[in-house]
């Protein structure tokens, strides 16, 4: 109840302070290319070779639109490259940076870009899968955008904003690679394709073994693929080597490939590599020249564009102190105001706790008050049909113990009675057997002393001949 409360409350903040809320999507291994963000490809298709299991496809959205296609690297945890569309650039940017959740937990409900700090305990392992702010503090690096926010409208700069957009780059460096990005884009590319929702952008880096505090790779490299498929297509490559800031070497998209991972494919068919316009690619490249060398395209006057470049840079220089500060109050009100929010949040969780187990407790209660009376109710005429059935079986108690001691009474009288009359019977009856018991005894006394006495005289005549054979000698035959 808690946490729900929790995710409820942030999502109205966000949705009320930030009405364009920044939505992303992680795309899953069932879904073809970057489902809806597939717009951002030539013919629809995304470029292949990127098999690793650790590559991950994010679909960018923004007020529930797609905004442009990443597909990020959850080991060197930046992005490998960023595919969009040249859009009206803004002429004001706010930063606001976001973390994508799904990417360090698939499991969780939030399907969103959102503030880091908004999210709370509501990711498990947030930041293993993917850069987070802490990251960048004090490292020396900025977080660069591949994807830049100046080349595009206010709707699309919020989801740029975004740290899986975002790989480490040196201050100087960073505003290098955006100064001349930008620069390529709209002054040499953009003029040179007659369809501007036909000409596809992809703006990547190669990683590198070194990594800022151990977790973020910083990259090699950076590079710009740009595929016009409009009639007279043509295509492009750009890379900038980290080591120079300077640099802004252009090549073709099948020279950019072999720098890349083995049997990478950036653009379908290679965009058109066999009809390219000739005359496009040129004039193309001239103007990467110019932007190269510092002019201004178009400019025929060289010595004023490097005048102008010169106040520029002059004035660059004076102004930074003053940027940084406003950057440095824009930074401490920012936070000012996520404070206020947070402590706002803290306050309504508090009190909307207390209240809700207020409430709860009440309705515990109410519940167990009416359960209670229910079983009252309810056992009452349980109760009176118990009595009525004890009573009744009561009296049946009653009715039998009477009878049985009215039995029991009667019973002596009549057995008496009984007996009584029964008794002449009895003994009129037993005179014969009596008398014949008393004859036979009779008979059988004097049989007895006819056989005790002639039992006796039969020992004394076995006694005297023992006698007479024991002490009397014997005689002749004669004697």
């Amino acid at each position: 109840r808690e946490w729900t409360m929790k995710t409820s409350i942030v999502f109205l903040l966000c949705v009320s302070v930030f009405p364009g809320f920044s939505q992303g999507r992680v795309v899953g291994e069932d879904e073809a290319g970057f489902a809806e963000c597939n717009v951002f490809f030539p013919g629809q298709v995304p470029p292949e070779g990127f098999t690793e299991p650790f590559h991950v496809k994010i679909c960018q959205q923004y007020n529930k639109k797609p905004r442009f296609a990443t597909l990020y690297s959850t080991k060197d945890k930046i992005p490998l490259y960023s595919a969009f569309k040249y859009t009206k650039p803004a002429q004001n940017e706010e930063e606001s940076w976001l973390v994508e959740p799904q990417i360090d937990d698939p499991d969780n409900d939030l399907h969103e870009m959102m503030h880091e700090a908004d999210i709370g305990g509501g990711v498990a392992n947030l930041g293993a899968n993917q850069a987070l702010t802490s990251d960048y503090v004090g490292s020396g690096y900025e977080r660069g955008l591949l994807n830049p926010s100046s080349l595009h409208e206010e709707d699309f700069q919020m989801a740029t904003y975004t740290l899986t957009n975002t790989v480490p780059l040196s201050p100087s460096l960073s505003k290098s690679w955006h100064r001349d990005i930008v620069r390529v884009v709209e002054q040499a590319l953009v003029p040179h394709c007659f369809k501007t929702d036909h000409l596809y952008l992809l703006a990547g880096a190669i990683p590198s073994s070194v990594r800022v505090k151990g977790k973020v790779s910083v990259p090699e490299t950076l590079w710009l693929a740009a595929c016009c498929d409009a009639p007279e297509g043509w295509s492009l490559g750009l890379v900038k080597k980290m080591n120079d800031e300077n640099s802004l070497e252009d090549l073709t998209v099948g020279e950019l490939e072999k720098q890349l991972l083995s049997g990478v494919g950036l653009f379908k068919g290679d965009c058109g590599v066999d009809n390219q316009s000739q005359k496009k690619t040129k004039a193309i490249l001239q103007a990467v020249s110019q932007i190269r060398s510092g002019e201004q395209v178009g400019t025929s006057d060289n010595q004023e564009a490097k005048d102008s470049g010169l106040v520029r840079k002059v004035a660059g220089i004076i102004a930074t102190p003053f940027i940084k500060l406003l950057e440095l109050v824009i930074y401490v009100f920012v936070e000012l105001v996520k404070f206020v929010f947070y402590f706002l949040w803290l306050v309504i969780k508090r009190v909307g706790g207390t209240v809700l187990d207020g409430v709860y407790s009440l309705w515990n209660g109410v519940v167990s008050y009416l359960k209670a009376i229910s079983m009252v109710l309810i056992s009452i005429p349980c109760d009176v049909g118990r009595v009525i059935i004890n009573i009744f079986l009561g009296s049946l108690q009653i009715v039998q113990d009477v009878m049985s001691l009215t039995y029991r009474i009667l019973r002596i009288p009549v057995g008496f009675v009984l007996h009584l009359a029964y008794f002449p019977y009895q003994s009129i009856c037993a005179i014969p057997s009596v008398l014949k018991d008393m004859a036979t005894g009779i008979g059988g006394t004097f049989s007895l002393v006819i056989d005790a006495t002639a039992t006796l005289l039969h020992g004394f005549y076995y006694l005297a001949g023992h006698i007479v054979k024991r002490f009397v000698p014997k005689g002749s035959s004669d004697d």
